[in-house]
């Protein structure tokens, strides 16, 4: 089943390569959507596509990179969205 999540990640989530990393990891699982850094400090992606590869990039984003401290992810499910891929928006 495909599904789609609405994810802000707080804590040190700046700077330590997050947004690279995030794009990574959703690449190997085959997520698609989009990550950006946002002006209070924390970071913000959606994420596409089956719900167990989803679940695996939820967790992966409440721990993040070893150079990142996550404090709290929030997710919530959000209608289908179409993607061709996953970017880094700036």
């Amino acid at each position: 089943m495909k599904s789609c999540r609405r994810c802000i990640v707080t804590g040190r989530v700046q700077g330590v390569f997050f947004r690279q990393s995030a794009l990574a990891q959703a690449e190997q699982l085959g997520i698609k959507g989009w990550v950006r850094n946002l002006d209070n400090g924390d970071v913000e992606c959606v994420i596409c596509g089956e719900y167990n590869l989803l679940e695996q990039m939820v967790s992966w984003l409440q721990k993040g990179p070893q150079t990142a401290n996550v404090a709290h992810l929030d997710s919530v499910e959000i209608p289908w969205e179409e993607h061709p891929e996953f970017l880094i928006r700036r």
